[in-house]
């Protein structure tokens, strides 16, 4: 089952909810004092019906007005201060629970950007989002009237039994015989109800995935016309919603039903039986009076039961799903990988910058800098972390060297695993076996926010976020100024950008979409570039440029490329034409090395993977097609056709 339609965990409900104390803590004092001025406000309602024993029994048997009137401006004395107490109440809980979501969305947040990309793969957005949104508005919901009511309507039940059976023991045992069936429903309540939350809660996150993936994919479903059949999708998951909360709606009104009958018969049959005893004078009216006051008064308590244990279940689900997403390790550094970078001295990566000095304060690798820019695969294996056991690897025994300076193309039929053996770089990706070093230092041993300044990477679909487009760019490089920005936009030929309304400082919206596909890759472009870093990986970053923008940005990439060590995903002669050395990679082994025209005339697969014949990038090389043909055979036969 996938993790976010995950079975509830085997915790009760106030296990789940306790697991909300770290973020509750800091603000318990609050909490505690608003639960005791609720407790307060309650025991006040219940002294009306004492009030109310002494106006009968004394005042008004004696007929006297003016006691009668003093006991009316007790009432509503009694009125007033239980309704300023429970506003107060209101007042003390509102700042701080306010606080206690907004931080546990920042963590949520903070902790998601820190996930692997494994994580982010299974996981649809819309669990996430409705994690982010729903789930952590029914938890500050709940800390701000379930949680303090259960102790509040607790106390004022108890309260209300003592002073029921001190005003007259034999009617309070007749209020007291639902408790014992009561009870029975409410256990079996909370173990149905549970499971149905749970159900509802996912069905949200999968509705909000739906919604999400409908407005950004809008242009595909209006260019496929493929409207009807979204709306028919959303409306499947909307009824299986409507039938799972009809559900809950069948559960809630099954308790409020008993939880309202029960103490109605019981408040009957104490009232039928006070009456008798007061007929025979074994009872005053006046402590009737009261009694029934007090039962009644314990009515909402009583009723509201089911109401706050299913609230209490849909937080206690909320729980479950927000910890699930904080439960997943985060991208962990080797324990010593700090230790080890600062160890290496002048000798590593990291020394080596005061020794450069502005040059390497600035990160930039030289291609005559011999001991500066090496990036090596020793061995390199991956597979995907839900794969098989024994299952063949996405990539196996990759080895190669890319020296200082050097720019690399990596070259192979689709499905080979070029994307993602780059994703591995920046360790987006960790390997399952072998090691990448960079300078000699194994990127596993350095932190990863020191990696991921040395290692920049433009990939191939561009992903830009709601905000101006230089906002956009200067996302590649903490700290750049506009001098780095213009630079940056110069080698992406990307100077559309100053032709825009408010040119750099204009929004371009989610996703980027008011840009065209070849300009939103510029744009991507221009942020690997702007940080000048040491090491450079590109995924197809030409593929959306029309042949004339391409010819320009790669003159530009070449000054950059000099610069810098590079690993280019290649897919078209003109971007393989970038690189000082080729590296064809076939079913996520490393065929063959070298240089555009040794490869060309020594590897069959490479050449027909290079003639850009129809079908040649799902052929899986010239060797299957053409197992007898040498590459000048292919590019031969590529020529009579």
């Amino acid at each position: 089952m996938p993790e976010e339609h995950a079975e509830p965990k085997d915790r009760s409900t106030v296990q789940s909810l306790l697991r909300l104390w770290p973020y509750v803590k800091p603000v318990r004092k609050r909490l505690f004092g608003a639960a005791l001025v609720a407790i307060v406000a309650s025991s006040a309602g219940l002294v009306i019906p004492l009030v109310l024993k002494w106006m009968v029994d004394g005042p008004v048997a004696d007929r006297d007005p003016g006691g009668v009137w003093l006991g009316a401006l007790y009432l509503l004395l009694l009125g007033i201060a239980e309704a300023a107490l429970f506003g107060v109440r209101r007042w003390m809980v509102a700042r701080p629970l306010a606080g206690v979501e907004a931080a546990m969305r920042a963590d949520l947040y903070r902790h998601l950007q820190r996930l692997p990309v494994a994580f982010h793969d299974r996981w649809p957005s819309g669990q996430l989002l409705s994690r982010a949104t729903t789930d952590l508005m029914l938890l500050r919901q709940f800390l701000a009237f379930p949680l303090t009511f259960l102790l509040v309507n607790g106390a004022t039940i108890l309260i209300g039994i003592v002073i029921l059976l001190m005003q007259h023991w034999t009617l309070g045992l007749v209020l007291l015989a639902p408790a014992v069936p009561l009870m029975v429903i409410c256990l079996l309540f909370e173990t149905k109800f549970s499971l149905v939350a749970r159900r509802a809660q996912d069905q949200v996150g999968d509705l909000t995935t739906v919604v999400e993936e409908s407005v950004l994919g809008i242009r595909i479903i209006k260019g496929f016309g493929r409207h009807r059949s979204q709306a028919l999708a959303f409306r499947s998951l909307s009824e299986r919603l409507r039938t799972t909360e009809l559900g809950k709606a069948r559960l809630l009104a099954g308790i409020w039903s008993a939880n309202t009958l029960l103490p109605e018969l019981s408040i009957g049959a104490a009232l039928v039986l006070g009456t008798v005893q007061v007929a025979d004078g074994n009872l005053s009216a006046g402590t009737l009076v009261a009694f029934l006051s007090t039962a009644l008064a314990l009515r909402w308590p009583v009723e509201s039961i089911g109401f706050l244990l299913a609230m209490s279940q849909e937080s206690a689900t909320a729980t479950e799903r927000f910890f699930e997403a904080m439960d997943v390790a985060e991208e962990a550094d080797a324990p010593d990988a700090a230790g080890q970078a600062d160890a290496e001295g002048q000798e590593g990566a990291e020394g080596q910058e005061g020794a450069e000095g502005q040059e390497g304060a600035d990160g930039r690798a030289r291609a005559g800098e011999s001991s500066r820019g090496e990036m090596v695969f020793e061995g390199v294996e991956f597979r995907y972390p839900d794969a098989e056991p024994g299952s063949v690897p996405v990539l196996s025994r990759i080895d190669l060297r890319i020296r200082p300076g050097e720019t690399m193309a990596l070259v192979g039929a689709t499905g080979s695993g070029k994307t993602t053996l780059t994703a591995l770089v920046p360790r987006l990706h960790e390997a399952t076996a072998g090691r990448i070093t960079l300078d000699g230092t194994d990127i596993a041993a350095m932190p990863r926010e020191r990696l991921r300044e040395l290692v920049s990477v433009a990939f191939e679909e561009p992903t830009l976020f709601s905000a101006s487009v230089g906002e956009n760019v200067l996302m590649g490089a903490e700290g750049a100024g506009d001098d780095e920005l213009r630079r940056a936009l110069a080698i992406a030929q990307a100077g559309f950008a100053h032709e825009l309304p408010e040119g750099v400082d204009t929004q371009v919206g989610e996703q980027g979409l008011s840009l065209s596909g070849g300009q939103r890759q510029r744009l991507a472009l221009a942020r690997a570039v702007v940080g000048r870093p040491r090491f450079l990986v590109l995924d197809d970053p030409l593929s959306a440029l029309d042949v004339h923008t391409e010819a320009l940005v790669e003159a530009a990439l070449r000054e950059v490329l000099a610069e810098t060590t590079a690993i280019v995903v290649a897919h078209r002669p003109s971007t393989v034409m970038l690189a000082d050395r080729v590296a064809l990679l076939s079913e996520g082994r490393i065929a063959a090395v070298g240089t555009h025209q040794e490869l060309l005339r020594n590897s069959a697969e490479y050449a027909w993977l290079m003639s850009g014949a129809e079908g040649a990038e799902d052929a899986g090389g010239a060797e299957d097609a053409f197992p007898d043909q040498s590459a000048e055979d292919v590019l031969a036969e590529k020529g009579t056709r």
